[in-house]
């Protein structure tokens, strides 16, 4: 079992905070190791959070029918522009009622539209029903729970909990900021 981390905001309060502005959560990393993941590749295969151990890796639960899809364009962007150095990777959801019926629907949809070349999982459950294991071990360790599509969690480079955030933060902005900050703090 996962020991209990303390929040720097109450859960309920980060919870909906998060809910309705872009600002982070943010919680101080544990002395604990941080446990790693798999996650099924959309296109067949899976990823290992163990092997991007070293760079920071952005998580964000995404849907192909909802007002913050656009944001793929964004997410590609930071993508590219970290090229190596960090790891941004989707995770189509269908808990807010917004994804398309099947993985092959949102792979091709996802391709058409954004030319997404990051790496995407099958479609998941991140805040309801049979949650994906990252996301229970991220209820559990920081009582984060997606509250809308294209939530976004930044892990470190040590593979623990950096920030958080809802909707509307731009990937481009604070993100990429929180981002840039946990590539030099990792550099010897």
């Amino acid at each position: 079992m996962i020991p209990q981390r303390p929040l720097v905001f109450g859960t309920l309060l980060a919870a909906s905070l998060l809910a309705i502005q872009p600002k982070a959560i943010q919680m101080a990393h544990a002395a604990d190791p941080a446990p790693s993941f798999q996650f099924t590749a959309i296109d067949g295969g899976s990823y290992d959070t163990a092997q991007w151990r070293g760079k920071p890796v952005l998580v964000v639960n995404t849907a192909s029918m909802c007002g913050y899809t656009p944001q793929y364009a964004d997410l590609q962007a930071l993508s590219d522009h970290f090229g190596s150095k960090a790891v941004v990777l989707a995770v189509p959801s269908d808990d807010f009622n917004q994804e398309l019926g099947s993985d092959a629907e949102v792979k091709e949809f996802c391709a058409l539209n954004y030319a997404l070349t990051l790496p995407m999982t099958t479609t998941s459950h991140v805040a309801a029903g049979a949650v994906d294991p990252f996301y229970a071990w991220l209820s559990d360790t920081t009582g984060f729970v997606p509250a809308w599509n294209f939530n976004k969690v930044l892990i470190g480079p040590d593979g623990n909990f950096i920030a958080a955030w809802g909707s509307n933060a731009q990937p481009m902005g604070a993100v990429k900021d929180a981002m840039d900050a946990a590539i030099l703090a990792a550099k010897p």
